[in-house]
């Protein structure tokens, strides 16, 4: 794996502040104290179960995220070194302490007040954006922050935990999530067929770069579909101009049909072949996690496609174990050298949404 962008500013962190899932923190404490076990980064996960957020306590945070790229962590909605972690915030002024704490750190290209997705973080929405109103001009003033959003520098976080507690951080704009709170804004269109489809969508946007989503989805490739009623994941496919195989016993919605781009096959999409290696296969079926990595390892072992993104139904509890195992299964039976890529979404529920593509 190609280390990550630095994301150092003149200091090697305190810890790493990953965003998350509301319910999801153990899984996420799990997989970042495993990822920097591997890497020989010592450090402790600070979380508490509904939180939305892990503080993942390390010495060499910096260090630590130019190895742990944001694209390749599963449970992370977004990946933060820490600078400073400010837990007694006066009300009447919490501009000072936190320019102070900036120290001798360089310029910055942008500047983003966030809170955790979570019962107890949704409230403080107003406070952050009321504050990063006040503190943008104040960080012009001491020269810390561009007059214009500049990619090219490290980009500021303040995340509040509550109205007096608050975390400044850092993070690379080339690794990291690109949108606020690390959820993409996806409106679902009025002929989408199903809410399923924001899944995929928000997944050619989160595993893939856009460089990699011009490369792997051009106009006129083939896929298939497993599981496809009532066309959900389709559709997003056809948007892309790929010709579809959807293949369900149940209906697909008319519109679909008539895209002109899909052809409907009634079977079973879980057994279900094609009889010529296609470009991409995407799966969203209800079916046990350690059947659905089998079953997605064999498409690959038999050649039946070269790219695919499909889910995984996770348990109620043990999520990070029964991930790890069903991952690591389907890399040992798909039979040749993948990148796989993993992601918690925002649109996901109790499952992780897998990209597994030969590129590299």
């Amino acid at each position: 794996m190609a280390p990550a962008t630095d994301t150092s500013a003149a200091t090697p962190g305190i810890g790493l502040l990953c965003l998350c899932r509301q319910g999801f923190e153990p899984e996420l404490a799990g997989e970042l104290t495993a990822r920097a076990g591997e890497f020989g980064f010592a450090g402790y996960a600070r979380t508490q179960r509904n939180d939305g957020y892990v503080l993942f306590m390390c010495d060499e945070a910096a260090a630590l995220s130019r190895m742990l790229s944001w694209r390749e962590l599963i449970f992370a909605r977004q990946k933060l070194v820490v600078l400073a972690e400010l837990p007694q915030l006066d009300p009447a002024d919490r501009i000072t302490p936190m320019l102070a704490v900036l120290g001798d750190a360089p310029r910055f290209g942008d500047l983003w007040v966030e809170h955790p997705d979570s019962d107890a973080g949704k409230p403080l929405s107003g406070l952050s954006r009321a504050f990063g109103n006040a503190l943008r001009p104040a960080l012009r003033k001491a020269g810390k922050l561009t007059d214009k959003s500049n990619e090219k520098l490290p980009r500021l976080h303040v995340v509040f935990v509550d109205g007096t507690h608050a975390f400044v951080c850092v993070a690379a704009p080339a690794d990291s999530a690109p949108w606020a709170l690390g959820i993409p804004r996806l409106k679902l269109l009025p002929d989408a067929p199903s809410r399923s489809a924001l899944k995929l969508e928000e997944a050619l946007l989160t595993l893939l770069t856009t460089e990699e989503r011009e490369a792997l989805m051009k106009p006129g490739m083939r896929a298939a579909d497993l599981g496809a009623a009532p066309g959900g994941w389709t559709w997003v496919l056809t948007r892309q101009h790929l010709r579809v195989l959807s293949i369900d016993n149940g209906p697909l919605r008319q519109h679909v049909l008539d895209t002109g781009l899909v052809e409907h096959l009634r079977a079973d999409g879980f057994h279900w072949s094609p009889e010529q290696s296609l470009d991409w296969m995407v799966c969203d079926m209800v079916e046990q996690p350690r059947r659905v990595a089998e079953r997605m390892a064999t498409w690959f072992r038999e050649g039946w496609c070269k790219h695919a993104i499909f889910n995984l139904k996770l348990p109620m509890k043990k999520r990070w174990d029964e991930t790890r195992l069903c991952l690591e299964l389907f890399e040992e039976q798909a039979g040749k050298s993948l990148t796989v890529r993993a992601k918690q979404l925002y649109h996901d529920r109790e499952e992780i949404t897998v990209l597994a593509s030969p590129l590299r």
